[in-house]
């Protein structure tokens, strides 16, 4: 298979475009010929900072989708040429990845496999943080910080459907206006102006919720924003800071902290088959356009290193596909 793989981390040109043997399918597997990549934030730091296990190029990625062309002696609910969309831990890079069948899900045929490759992980995150974890309920208001992400835009669209009052963050106003389509409120540009403010100004005291999926600093500065009462969830490190936030503050407020990783809950014994249906659910519901996958850029996979430079110069809005060069004609 041909695979954009890298034998340590650093910047985006330690991706090297290669070939390397395909997968093997062990007997609760499935392999998939892949369509299409989605490029995660998770994708993105990993291979800046996550050491390389072994001296063999490692094949990254969390999202794809594609048509599976083999399946694993115990698996009975996947077959061949089924079209799915997956999730692990790596091995998205590549022509070909495989997965636990337990870890791809159907994709309906009037749903494009790279709008689907989007789904797992932005859109099961966003409604969990949102919903399961932050408890948000109709008439109250939400935080989302970087509204452009994938999560972001799942996250906008999702809340201002369950009847919240709907605040974002994004680095430009050009940005938060486009977010305003699906389903914005208020936009605060973090760039000039202070998050912490506008949004107690803007919901009178504090949002009832804040989804922070950028950590260090930020996290800390959302923990004083949300309102009394108020819940924050942090799911993710995007602004690679260091900085350890303080809770003091949040027992005088009452104020409750919650951390999310959708992994933990895709392998908990008592929470995968929610978590899995969920999934499932929000794909079915962007294949009825009840919810909408924002595309900004396709790269051949060729070209991983451009894209994964283009997602860390920060100017995109939504994700960013890479698609086998066989595939990109």
């Amino acid at each position: 298979m041909k695979a954009a793989a890298y034998s340590k981390p650093g910047p985006p040109d330690v991706l090297v475009y290669q070939d390397l043997p395909d997968p093997v399918c062990g007997p609760r597997d499935v392999v998939i010929d892949v369509h299409a990549v989605s490029i995660e934030g998770g994708d993105v730091l990993a291979r800046a900072r996550r050491p390389v296990a072994s001296e063999s190029p490692h094949v990254g990625g969390y999202l794809a989708a594609g048509v599976i062309c083999q399946v694993g002696s115990e698996v009975t609910d996947r077959h061949v040429g089924q079209r799915v969309t997956t999730s692990a831990n790596a091995g998205s890079h590549a022509s070909k990845r495989a997965v636990r069948a337990r870890a791809a899900w159907p994709v309906p045929d009037v749903l494009e496999l790279d709008k689907a490759a989007c789904i797992p992980v932005p859109f099961g995150t966003a409604d969990d943080c949102l919903f399961e974890f932050g408890r948000l309920r109709a008439g109250e208001s939400v935080l989302i910080h970087a509204g452009s992400s994938g999560v972001g835009l799942a996250a906008i669209q999702l809340a201002k459907r369950a009847g919240a009052t709907v605040l974002a963050t994004a680095s430009s106003d050009s940005k938060l206006a486009r977010l305003k389509d699906y389903g914005l409120d208020h936009g605060i540009n973090y760039a000039d102006k202070s998050f912490v403010e506008e949004a107690k100004a803007l919901t009178g005291g504090g949002p009832d919720l804040v989804i922070d999926s950028v950590g260090g600093k930020n996290l800390e500065r959302s923990m004083h924003c949300a309102g009394y009462r108020g819940r924050i969830v942090s799911m993710g490190g995007a602004g690679r800071d260091p900085h350890q936030p303080s809770l003091v503050g949040l027992m005088g407020q009452n104020k409750t902290y919650i951390s999310y990783y959708q992994g933990a809950e895709l392998a908990s014994k008592a929470q995968r088959d929610r978590a899995r249906n969920n999934v499932q659910r929000l794909i079915n519901e962007v294949a009825e356009d009840r919810l909408q996958v924002v595309i900004d850029r396709r790269y051949k996979l060729s070209h991983a290193a451009e894209a994964h430079a283009y997602i860390e110069s920060r100017k995109q809005f939504g994700r960013v596909i890479l698609i086998p060069d066989e595939l990109a004609g």
